[in-house]
């Protein structure tokens, strides 16, 4: 384990404000309307109470508990976008500053209020979630901008709420990113991961699939 870096700041908390059936093209129920809340919140082993996924096929369970979005990525799509774009507005449980997101290591552990969470995959745009933006060609500018947040499982329950500090409490050597692990340019980090105990069961699933993707784009000799 790397040296952990200087902590960041919980900005605001968010849980499902409203259930709402969207179009994508067959019409399902979404929980992606994610609000702040205040005080605290209870931290389970599957996510914050008071939240909810509709669609768990690709959605929640232990590994994609928690969703992290930061601060600095979403002003940047609000200077673009020309909008606010509000806590919960990426369906995120947390609204972050100060710390890395995207390019967290995957596998780094996060000391927030009594609870301690673990990095584990990227958010991968959806149907769903470009209806619920608005927005023109959303998945498409998501996925080339890359920054996609990260979700977390829960290693230790607790509670946590907005303006709790993150503590970094490991960092793991491997070196390999959620930003990383979105692209899948590097079959070899990839590997990385896959060689690297003790990560969360969907953190391998996406390595291989990555790593399968980046074999076929491979030239042939």
């Amino acid at each position: 384990m790397t040296q952990p870096a200087p902590s960041g700041r919980v900005l605001s908390v968010c849980v499902v404000h409203t259930i709402h059936p969207i179009s994508r093209p067959a019409v399902v129920d979404s929980a992606i309307d994610k609000r702040a809340v205040s005080g605290p919140v209870d931290v389970t082993e599957l996510g914050l109470h008071g939240d909810r996924s509709c669609d768990v096929t690709f959605h929640g369970g232990a590994d994609q508990a928690v969703y992290a979005y930061d601060e600095a990525e979403a002003d940047r799509w609000a200077e673009e976008l020309g909008r606010d774009v509000p806590a919960g507005w990426f369906g995120e449980n947390l609204r972050v500053s100060g710390l890395p997101v995207t390019d967290a290591v995957v596998g780094t552990r996060w000391s927030v209020g009594t609870a301690e969470l673990e990095v584990t995959i990227p958010r991968r745009p959806c149907a769903a979630f470009a209806r619920w933006t608005g927005e023109k060609t959303w998945v498409k500018r998501f996925t080339a901008r890359g920054d996609v947040g990260a979700y977390l499982r829960v290693v230790r329950v607790g509670v946590l709420s907005a303006g709790d500090d993150i503590e970094i409490v490991s960092v793991p050597d491997h070196g390999v990113t959620v930003r990383d692990l979105f692209t899948g340019v590097s079959a070899e980090a990839m590997q990385i991961l896959l060689n690297t105990p003790d990560l969360a069961p969907k953190v391998y699933r996406e390595a291989r699939d990555m790593a399968a993707r980046a074999a076929r784009r491979r030239p042939s000799v």
